[in-house]
């Protein structure tokens, strides 16, 4: 399992607890991407760590580089895999047809736009599915597409994209638990709504470097812009 982490000391411990609590053995490895507070340090407690450049596409790369294993699983410092994850994967990977996939996704909050969001990612179609949900690949597959696009934004919708082309990409029905701080700091509906809109946006044809922009903007300057929601 890969995570790539920036100042993520209040969760890593945590995810990388959900990857050791599996059924079976799974390789841990952090690709920092230059923490400033104490992740590297918690990481290094249960999981074997790298320093890398910054940029989730980046810093998976490098630690799908250092891994051993014939299957890659990449999930967010903030999210938390199902107990029953990895014995699902191996079940679902008995099929030489499927190359990857995704699992559902779930947040460590409640309410409406929350549980609606999560909804959604049990649902087949194709952009529906991110890397919070936690993307697992065949090596062979990913080495085929060469990894990761080192962009600031959609690396995780262009690598499933791509991943479609070579094989058979597949939904394990249980869910990441991840964190809704974003919709917690921006409100659940806006953060949806901007959300839905750089996606739209990309499969338009807009840049990442413009998109990454965008997602890291405060709120608080475009409520105009959005008819004060």
């Amino acid at each position: 399992m890969i995570i790539p982490a920036l100042n993520e000391s209040a969760n890593i411990a945590a995810a990388i607890l959900s990857a050791r609590n599996q059924d079976g053995e799974i390789e841990a490895i952090v690709a920092d991407g230059g923490s400033s507070d104490d992740t590297v340090e918690i990481a290094r407690r249960d999981a074997h760590v790298l320093s890398t450049g910054r940029g989730r596409g980046l810093q998976m790369n490098a630690g799908a580089g250092h891994a051993i294993g014939d299957l890659l699983l990449f999930l967010h410092a903030d999210s938390l895999l199902h107990p029953d994850a990895l014995a699902a994967l191996r079940r679902t990977l008995t099929d030489p047809a499927i190359v990857g996939g995704t699992f559902t996704l779930r947040f460590d909050s409640e309410g409406f736009w929350l549980r609606l969001y999560s909804c959604f990612t049990r649902l087949k179609f194709r952009y529906f599915h991110y890397g919070d949900q936690g993307i697992f690949v065949r090596r062979s597959a990913f080495e085929k597409l060469g990894g990761f696009k080192e962009i600031p934004l959609m690396e995780d919708l262009d690598f499933l994209q791509r991943l479609r082309r070579v094989g058979r990409v597949t939904l394990i029905d249980l869910p990441v638990t991840t964190s809704a701080r974003r919709f917690r700091e921006n409100g659940s509906f806006r953060q949806e709504l901007l959300n839905v809109l750089l996606v739209c946006m990309y499969i338009c044809g807009a840049k990442p470097q413009t998109l990454a922009r965008w997602y890291s903007r405060d709120w608080s300057k475009f409520r105009c812009l959005f008819f004060s929601l």
